[in-house]
Formats: C-alpha cells, structure tokens, sequence
C-alpha cells in the first residue's frame, strides 16, 4: 500500500497547533487512511482488475524468459558445430533478449513502472472519497483536526478519537441506492449528530455509563437470586412430595403385604383342619 501524504506533515505541529486552542479545547481525530483505503469496495474492484493485468504482464515474462531458455539451450546443443562467429552471433541475440525482458519488467513493476502508476490512480479517487467524508464528519462534530495515525507516528491514542470506522460506513452507505441509501444516510445522521466529548466530557460518561450497567448487573444479580431461590424452593418440594409418595407407597406395599400374608395363613389352617 502506497502510503498517503495528504491528512498533515507532521504530529508535533498538529499538537503544537491543538495547544494553542486548549483554553476552549482542541478537538482532535484520527484515522488509518491505509485501513479505510484497503476497506473501500470500489478499491478493492480496482485493485482485482490491476491483478489481473498485473497476471497477463507476468505471462508476458514468462514467455520472454522461455525463448531465451531455449535460445541458451539451442546454443549449448549447437555450439561444438557453429564457427566462432555464429557462436557470437546467438550469444549477442540472447543478450538483446534478456535486455528486452529487463526493460519490459522495468516497464511494468519498476518504481515508475505501469503496477505503481496504475496503483496511485486507483487510490486516488478513494482518498477523495475518503477526504469528503472526513470534511462532513469534521463539520458535523466540528473537529479542528484530523490526522492519519500512521504517519503522526502516534505513540499513544484513545480509541474514541479512531474515526475510521465511521468513514469506512459512510463510504459503503455512499455505494447504496433505493431505500438502503435513505436508510444509511439516515443511520449516518444520527452518527454524525453525536455530540463531540473531550476527555473530561468522556471519562463523566463512560463512569456514568459504568454505574448504569453496574446497577443494572445488580438488578440482573437479585433477579436470578430470586429465580435461583425459586427454584430451590420449588425443588425442595418436589423432593419432599416425592419422599412422601414413596413413603405412602411403601406403606401400602406393606400392608397389602401383610393382608396377602394373613390371607395364605389361613387358607394354610383351613387345609390342615379338613
């Protein structure tokens, strides 16, 4: 990926330049441009067609460097039965042939090759898409600066600055059409409408998010202690039904028991006495 100069120069001005506005509080973003570049589907389209150029220049190569094989190999059979001068003759053949191939991959994948060239073309409509977007998301939240994270070379930046996510949603929205694309560009509203928090405004948030989601595990907590007593309680029931079950059962067992018992005994004395 060909790295983008375009977002700033460098960070130590763009934080010199945020501390000149802290009195009333520099509002600050950041994205990976190489992320969202690499995100975005008309790039990913652009960067399959160059593949597939890129696969027909390499064919092309291949087939150069195949004759010259077989130049070198024509040669090697031959050469006990050529005079010195055919045998230069071929050998300076094969040179022109290897020098074509060295210029045609020069032509094609060298620094100013047609890969490289054909590269920054297919990025550059994506960067101004990129750079719309962030202008709207910069407007809308009223950002004084965005930085490309990669080249500020940041060493340390809160997750809640990282707008490219945002971007990479607001590009996908923007390939949209028919009701999808009014209901992303509504979604995309609603984003940008977000109020902009510096830290202090944050951090009051987030602990205040955290209390919430604290109390509402404390109200989970008690439900499921009450659904947990519940259902011991209900369990404990069961297990006493079932002891009582067995006991009537049992019970019944040994008084049909004893009544069979009583029966034979005295079919047993009516026998014996006839």
């Amino acid at each position: 990926m060909i790295k983008t100069k375009q977002f700033l120069t460098v960070a130590v001005v763009i934080f010199g330049l945020a501390f000149a506005k802290a009195q009333r509080g520099a509002r600050v973003a950041y994205i990976d441009m190489d992320r969202i570049i690499e995100a975005s589907p008309e790039y990913k389209k652009a960067v399959q067609l160059l593949g597939r150029k890129a696969d027909g220049w390499k064919r092309e190569m291949d087939a150069m460097q195949a004759e010259i094989d077989k130049m070198e190999d024509q040669l090697k059979n031959e050469r006990v039965l050529l005079t010195k001068e055919l045998i230069e003759e071929k050998e300076e053949d094969i040179q022109l042939k290897k020098e074509e191939l060295a210029a045609y991959q020069q032509k094609r994948f060298g620094s100013q090759g047609d890969y490289i060239l054909q590269q920054q073309q297919l990025i550059q409509p994506v960067q101004d898409q990129v750079f719309n977007e962030v202008q709207k998301i910069s407007e809308a939240r009223k950002y004084d600066y965005v930085m490309n994270a990669e080249e500020a070379n940041l060493l340390f930046a809160a997750e809640r600055h990282d707008i490219s996510d945002l971007v990479i949603k607001n590009l996908e929205r923007a390939g949209k059409s028919g009701p999808e694309a009014r209901q992303a560009r509504e979604d995309a509203k609603k984003e940008l409408d977000e109020p902009y928090l510096n830290v202090e405004e944050a951090e009051a948030r987030e602990e205040k998010e955290k209390a919430k989601e604290e109390q509402q595990q404390k109200v989970l907590n008690a439900r499921e202690e009450k659904l947990r007593r519940r259902d011991s309680l209900q369990a404990a029931k069961r297990a006493s039904y079932e002891a009582r079950k067995k006991e009537i059962q049992r019970r019944r067992d040994s008084i049909k028991a004893a009544r069979e018992a009583a029966r034979q005994k005295k079919e047993e004395e009516r026998e014996n006495n006839q």
